[in-house]
């Protein structure tokens, strides 16, 4: 018995490094509002889980290749949790763009989440999207993927030549690059909006110059973009539904760039 539970502590101990790696990044989870003792206890149970379905009875030697593979495994739970945290990021990219066009750029605000100062309407978007996720119960599914990771990317695979090879380099910046993109595609109709309002306000300036368009300026375009993510807000869900399927499909293509399909 001494021998099975001495066998087993070494392949528990990887998986809890993936798990609890991927909540450290992930927001749903990582939040400093979510107490730590429960992220440790869920880490726990949720690696024990894995373990009963993904041990297959392995035997690990306590070596310098041991610790190699506990490397591994924090390198995966991170740029797991990284790839979700990215497409709840590109919600504050969007905010900031729509910040600097509308005129909120300077009435930034402290999150009590990260600490950081945030975009206002950046942070008011992540929060929306954090809600929309988790009542479509997203984190149910964060919680398969962290499982169905096992499938695709086992404990011996072999994940330092996927790194020398560039691979995982490259569809990390990929990801990057295509979560600023669904960000300004997102921004773009008040990005649109706030020109033509520009445009207009040009014109007032030269036809009626004894109207000062700074002072007009300011009022109109703040009234005009609430009023604009006001019209929008029914239609945010749609859009946030389209994300997180593009973020489903994204963690999926990361299985398969890093371990192949499942066995």
């Amino acid at each position: 018995m001494t021998e099975v539970f001495m066998n087993a502590v070494p392949i528990f101990l990887l998986i809890f490094c993936r798990v609890t790696a991927f909540f450290v990044v992930t927001p749903v989870f990582s939040h400093k509002t979510v107490p730590s003792i429960f992220k440790i206890g869920l880490g726990f149970f949720i690696s024990l889980f894995i373990f009963m379905m993904h041990a297959d009875n392995q035997v690990m030697v306590l070596d310098l290749q041991y610790v190699m593979l506990i490397i591994r495994e924090v390198l995966i739970g991170l740029m797991l949790g990284f790839i979700v945290y990215l497409f709840f990021a590109l919600m504050h990219t969007a905010g900031g763009i729509i910040d600097m066009q509308i005129g909120f750029a300077m009435a930034n605000i402290i999150d009590p989440v990260s600490g950081t100062s945030v975009p206002l309407l950046g942070n008011f978007k992540y929060l929306l999207m954090l809600v929309v996720f988790l009542m479509m119960n997203g984190h149910h599914y964060l919680l398969t993927g962290l499982m169905d990771s096992y499938q695709w990317i086992p404990i011996e695979n072999n994940w330092f030549a996927r790194m020398a090879d560039g691979s995982i380099a490259e569809f990390i910046t990929n990801s990057v690059v295509l979560s600023i993109i669904i960000g300004i595609q997102i921004a773009v109709p008040i990005m649109v909006a706030m020109f033509i309002t520009d445009v207009g306000l040009g014109f007032l300036a030269k036809t009626a110059p004894q109207f000062n368009v700074f002072v007009i300026g300011f009022p109109v375009k703040i009234m005009l973009g609430l009023l604009l993510i006001i019209l929008t807000l029914p239609g945010t869900t749609l859009i946030l539904e389209k994300v997180f399927s593009i973020l489903f499909d994204t963690l999926k293509q990361f299985f398969g760039v890093v371990g192949g399909p499942p066995a």
